[in-house]
């Protein structure tokens, strides 16, 4: 199959089934739905397909991309933004679209074009407030600017679940994922895409930023730190889908990393289950609910850790069955997300 003809089969599966995951997340609310809300599952079938789009430049295969997609599109970040006005959602939704001029044409010239479209998405959040302070006598507002990021929500990434009636956002990609995750920021540093990881670095920086709530010189803009994680949670979406190909291709050579990403997982397992037995002591069980949540998230680092020492087991034996290590890591991968989706869907509508 030509390379055209096979990459159009793989955006229409991926459509395919990111529109029937978002249906089936979505149709038990339904009934409820303004006419607004109808721009919840749309937000998450958008994002996904535009995910899964932008890693097609990184990524050659389809479990890569659309792990890209599903991770950015049903992530803990977008699913939480419906707790907001949902055009807080399709300015999420839009990010990884308003990333291809950079990703397509930027990387082919290198230097100040390269840089100015890389600072589109950076420019249409920043647009997206600036429209709504026009607007302000309608009274529409996507999302407060007050609710800032604190250090402490960091927590959220290692545990969304947890922490998604605490924060305001939910900076993650659920639990399995930090595993390719690892994967592909090494991949991208060995391979020197110094380029990707400035973007991560200027959008976590702009979240944590409290200029924007006043008073300075650009308290005007009226931005909400919040939406800024959009832009460093594509790219790190697009990073997963790169380092779940490398896993599944992994040889022998990479046995180390194999290792290594295994063990953070189990100590990440470790730390959540030390979390839970402090929420577990707190007195007239106040906070039994929190701890069993940890206990959850522990459960899929175990899970994790699993999945990619068979790999790791198998890298290191010269076992190549590809098809094998993809239904490992698509079955921990998979459970993961899907019962993380259900959870947080549950707590935002």
């Amino acid at each position: 199959m030509p390379p055209s003809s096979r990459n159009l089969s793989y955006l229409l599966l991926g459509t395919a089934l990111y529109g029937a995951f978002a249906v089936y997340l979505y149709q038990p609310y339904f009934t409820g739905f303004t006419r607004w809300d109808w721009l919840l599952p749309v937000n998450a079938l958008a994002a996904a397909v535009g995910c899964f789009i932008l890693s097609r430049r990184w990524v050659i295969g389809f479990s890569g991309s659309f792990l890209a997609g599903v991770v950015y599109g049903f992530g803990p970040f977008l699913l939480a933004l419906g707790g907001f006005h949902p055009l807080a959602g399709l300015l999420a939704a839009s990010i990884p679209w308003l990333f291809m001029p950079a990703a397509h044409i930027g990387l082919r010239r290198r230097g100040p074009i390269s840089a100015l479209l890389a600072l589109v998405p950076f420019a249409a959040v920043v647009g997206f407030f600036l429209f709504f302070r026009l607007v302000a006598q309608y009274r529409l507002f996507a999302v407060p600017i007050q609710p800032v990021l604190e250090p402490t929500d960091l927590v959220g990434f290692l545990a969304p679940l947890v922490m998604v009636s605490r924060t305001a956002a939910l900076p993650s990609l659920y639990h399995i994922p930090i595993a390719p995750l690892i994967l592909g920021l090494g991949m991208m540093l060995k391979a020197r895409r110094f380029g990707v990881l400035t973007v991560i670095l200027l959008g976590l920086a702009l979240t944590f930023c409290r200029s924007y709530l006043g008073p300075g010189p650009v308290a005007w803009l009226g931005v909400s730190p919040i939406l800024w994680l959009s832009i460093p949670l594509t790219c790190l979406a697009v990073l997963a889908g790169v380092g779940l190909q490398g896993l599944i291709e992994a040889g022998t050579s990479d046995r180390k990393w194999l290792l290594a990403i295994a063990l953070v997982l189990a100590a990440l397992a470790v730390l959540t289950l030390m979390l839970a037995a402090k929420y577990f002591q707190v007195i007239f069980g106040l906070a039994d609910g929190y701890a069993r949540l940890f206990v959850e998230a522990a459960k899929m680092y175990l899970v994790g850790a699993l999945a990619v020492g068979i790999v790791f087991f198998m890298a290191w034996k010269q076992l190549r069955f590809r098809w094998l290590r993809w239904a490992v890591l698509a079955a921990a991968l998979g459970l993961d997300i899907y019962l993380g989706a259900l959870h947080l869907i549950g707590k935002v509508l």
